[in-house]
């Protein structure tokens, strides 16, 4: 497996696939092997990255205090590193929550955005966060898309993601789950 070292650690991660960049953020303590069933259909169209976050897997686990933030500023590292400019983001849990965060502090490196399993709509920090990058994106030209999925993880197969997703590269805002949701992203 490949490694490259950012923000003082060294990242290891799984490169598959031609075309477009397209970052897999792993869930909770899960390394890159989290995408192990999704990537051989991603990478049918995408240069598919996957890759162990700050203290999972392979990737360095230093002390101290580890936030969505940081893992953020260690995804954008990372695109440097590997000479990425801008990509296609996909986070699950953990993973969508360091989206969000990458898509507010680096909304030039986002082409599009894909939340599975983060917050509930309704809840306020991931409303704000969307509709800043929304803004932020649209005003930079960069926005091709964003879908936020509350489904789980387990039930997502690659069937599901290409007939709603970024593989069609569509303009649409997809929200499957709570009924209730009192907002929607313009």
């Amino acid at each position: 497996m490949p490694k490259v070292k950012v923000n003082d650690i060294t990242i290891n991660y799984n490169q598959q696939g031609d075309g477009e960049p397209l970052i897999l953020i792993p869930y909770l303590a899960a390394d890159h092997a989290c995408y192990a069933f999704q990537v051989a259909e991603y990478a049918k169209h995408f240069t598919c990255i996957s890759f162990d976050p700050r203290g999972a897997g392979e990737t360095d686990k230093p002390e101290g205090s580890y936030s969505t933030e940081l893992f953020a500023d260690d995804v954008s590292a990372f695109m440097q590193a590997l000479g990425i400019e801008r990509a296609h983001i996909s986070g699950l849990s953990l993973g969508a929550a360091t989206g969000m965060w990458l898509a507010a502090k680096y909304p030039h490196k986002v082409k599009s955005l894909s939340l599975h399993s983060g917050w509930t709509k309704t809840d306020p920090f991931i409303k704000t966060v969307v509709e800043s990058w929304q803004v932020l994106a649209k005003a930079l030209g960069s926005v091709t898309e964003m879908v936020i999925q509350g489904i789980f993880p387990w039930c997502f197969t690659p069937e599901l993601y290409a007939a709603s997703q970024i593989t069609f590269n569509r303009w649409q805002s997809l929200f499957v789950g709570d009924p209730h949701s009192q907002w929607t992203p313009s």
